[in-house]
């Protein structure tokens, strides 16, 4: 009898395998998207297996108060593909650092210093819901390219990446100036180049590179310092995933 029970308790334990509570944004193809195809659901998929945890997902639209309402209110553990520096939640070490790139055809465009710049047509990201610049935007108001430059809100049917690309093939726009995690798996399906993008002088400072990381709610080192070693051991599969989607990097 204390054989049987003690079978019992053994394939009890070996059977509750902890979560991994992961919240994402179920339509935000390159990176994350509910048939779970994105690049941040294949990694998450990869640190959940290192962990041994079973992989739940938390869908939620990325709008205004997705923190508060995720990771503050306790809905879920992790927010894959955070910035480094990201104030309202704690961070892994990074898994990637990215940079915005310039996307293009047959108008080639590699530089803010082009002199064909302010005759191109050229598409940017618009973030959040009040139009607000990315850095591509700025760098392109403070060379004075800004009666061609279009703006894609990140809200649509689609990516804002994936419409700009398209828009780029059809002949719509000449070229883009996007986040590259973003636009590097569209690019390539359409057979676009992509340069990586640098500030121009007159924005030197600001930045266009930034480090990735695992966002966890702040104070919860213990789950941070178990995806930091998870990172670690995974880093060649994360690579992997990474090339896989044409994501640029610069380590």
């Amino acid at each position: 009898m204390f054989s049987r029970c003690l079978s019992l308790l053994l394939v009890c334990t070996s059977a509750a395998a902890a979560d991994l509570r992961v919240c994402a944004e179920p339509d935000n193809l390159p990176f994350s998207h509910q048939s779970q195809s994105g690049f941040e659901n294949r990694i998450a998929r990869l640190i959940a297996a290192e962990l041994d945890s079973n992989l739940i997902y938390e869908w939620q639209p990325q709008r205004r108060g997705f923190v508060r309402k995720t990771l503050g209110n306790d809905l879920c553990d992790a927010w894959m593909g955070v910035p480094s520096d990201f104030e309202r939640a704690l961070t892994t070490k990074p898994y990637y650092r990215s940079v915005y790139v310039f996307v293009y055809g047959k108008h080639a465009l590699q530089s803010f210093d082009s002199p064909d710049l302010k005759a191109l047509r050229i598409g940017v990201q618009l973030p959040g819901n009040d139009g607000a610049a990315t850095p591509a935007g700025y760098a392109l108001a403070a060379k004075g390219a800004v009666e061609n430059v279009r703006g894609y809100p990140v809200y649509g049917e689609h990516p804002a990446a994936e419409r700009i690309v398209a828009a780029i093939a059809r002949g719509e726009l000449d070229a883009g100036v996007v986040w590259g995690p973003a636009v590097g798996f569209f690019a390539r399906s359409q057979n676009l180049n992509v340069a990586n993008a640098s500030a121009p002088k007159q924005l030197e400072a600001m930045p266009f590179e930034f480090d990735i990381s695992i966002g966890v709610k702040r104070g919860n080192r213990e789950l941070r310092d178990r995806l930091d070693a998870a990172l670690e051991r995974r880093k060649a599969e994360i690579d992997a995933v990474l090339d896989e989607y044409a994501v640029p990097r610069l380590r």
